[in-house]
């Protein structure tokens, strides 16, 4: 994917010759002022590079850096500066983490090398990141919940509810929270299972608005004029079976936040009384004529894109939009398999206390074979494989590839087939381990790419031939759902 620079440059003829020099190799957004770099921050998520001239008018290169290291910890962080001062230089890179201090008069193409070098400094650094967790998890994060599951969760990242390792989802959850403190609505997109509503939980307890009600409505599951009344509430006698009053979700959470799920089943009729009340914050309750206000804030959720649908006629345009404040997507986890180690220690963990079970720890086998498998479901379908797992395995017990359901053990490689109490306990020289971490790493990189061999072949850094005997030699094959 094409990077994405933001140059923050006040002096128009500077700005033009960086833009013209660096938009060759990248897409590069550009802002005169602080305030409009924080506008342009808040709406692409997806910055790669900083490039800020400290000419800036409205704000230090001390304060906006500050404000950077925290919500953009992952963004590589450039200065342009002709200050004299040592000391003023070396403390806002090591306090600031920035990358560089360049002076002003930096030639353009001088700078784009810079911004070369930068990037692949920081791809080198995630996958240290990554190889060095990949390498506790093999040897250590499979023993037992006091050892390798608490380490391997104080690792992880949290969100709320939401359990994650992957720069993706740090990607997405870092969006999440910048917007959670603004009132503006979202729109949470994502498949089945992803995690939607805790995402919308964990934006709530993150805003202004945590102290107040957060109450969810299935759209899908109701014909409109039963959703308009459990949303809008209706008076006694406004239809049959109404005998007493109802408040309604948009009433009962004032001052709080409404997560709506599956948005995109609602008729276009119903849209047009959603849309009044984003507009105007009015609530009509079936059977009165009197409106009154409520001040909540809509969160919604779609397991299909909204833009398609209104591409299609089925949503309306105007509704889309004054949804859309912030707009998050959710990867679904067979992209983001590095997760998987983590959620599954975790839910093991969690079900292993509801069932009053004591599970020794997960096989460094079983959890390879759940990073390979697709999981259509998503983290709902893990969340049950697991649950089915810690069920059949007895107290004191690994659970091994015989816990396993047939749906995953299907899908793997015949000679994965294999019962690994024996290496449970960690009974492997460390050339066997190091083949299980290649095995790994290539099966993984292959399930991001879906199975493009020139790309992943790109990524480690292999051959095309290379790759392809280390497919034959760990039996890789691409598994379908």
């Amino acid at each position: 994917m094409e990077e994405t620079i933001l140059l923050i440059e006040s002096e128009p003829a500077k700005r033009k010759a960086l833009l013209s020099c660096l938009s060759k190799d990248y897409q590069v957004l550009t802002a005169t002022t602080g305030k409009h770099a924080r506008q342009v921050l808040v709406q692409i998520p997806a910055i790669g590079v900083i490039l800020f001239d400290d000419g800036i008018p409205d704000v230090s290169s001390v304060e906006f850096f500050q404000e950077i290291r925290v919500l953009f910890p992952d963004v590589v962080r450039v200065l342009l500066s002709d200050s004299g001062d040592e000391q003023a230089i070396s403390d806002i890179m090591k306090r600031e983490a920035v990358y560089q201090v360049v002076p002003k008069s930096i030639p353009p193409w001088h700078l784009l090398l810079l911004v070369n070098r930068a990037l692949e400094s920081r791809e080198l650094s995630r996958r240290h990141r990554f190889l060095s967790r990949e390498l506790k998890i093999s040897d250590s994060a499979f023993r037992s919940p006091k050892d390798g599951l608490m380490k391997l969760i104080r690792e992880s990242y949290e969100f709320g509810k939401l359990v994650f390792a992957s720069d993706s989802m740090l990607e997405v959850c870092n969006l999440a929270k910048r917007g959670a403190p603004t009132d503006l609505p979202v729109l949470i997109e994502g498949e089945t299972g992803t995690g939607k509503e805790l995402m919308a939980q964990a934006i709530h307890g993150f805003s202004d608005r945590k102290g107040f009600p957060f109450l969810t409505q299935n759209c899908g599951a109701l014909p409109d004029d039963l959703l308009y009344s459990e949303l809008f509430g209706h008076k006694r006698g406004a239809f049959t079976g109404a005998v007493s009053d109802r408040l309604g979700l948009f009433s009962a959470a004032d001052g709080g936040t409404v997560f709506l799920d599956e948005i995109s089943e609602v008729s276009p009729t119903f849209q047009v009384s959603l849309l009044r009340f984003l507009q105007e914050g009015e609530i009509k309750p079936l059977g009165t004529e009197q409106t009154k206000h409520a001040n909540v804030r809509i969160l919604a959720a779609s397991n299909q894109p909204i833009k398609e649908a209104v591409k299609e006629g089925k949503f309306r345009q105007d509704l889309y939009f004054r949804l859309r404040g912030f707009e998050i997507l959710i990867p679904p986890l067979r992209d983001r398999p590095e997760d998987i180690p983590v959620l599954a220690e975790y839910l093991s963990r969690k079900y292993s206390e509801s069932l009053n079970r004591k599970i020794a720890g997960i096989s460094v086998q079983v959890m390879h074979h759940l990073q390979a498998y697709l999981f259509p479901g998503n983290v709902r379908e893990l969340e049950t494989e697991i649950h089915r797992m810690v069920s059949l395995a007895g107290d004191g017990e690994f659970l091994t590839i015989e816990h396993l359901s047939p749906e995953i053990t299907r899908a793997l490689p015949s000679e994965d087939r294999i019962k690994d109490r024996g290496h449970a306990n960690g009974g492997r020289t460390l050339k066997e381990k190091v083949e299980r971490l290649e095995a790994r790493i290539v099966s993984q990189s292959l399930i991001r790419h879906r199975w493009n061999q020139s790309k992943v072949a790109k990524e480690l850094g292999l051959s095309r031939v290379g790759l392809a005997n280390k497919i034959k030699r760990y039996n890789l094959y691409q598994a379908t759902h």
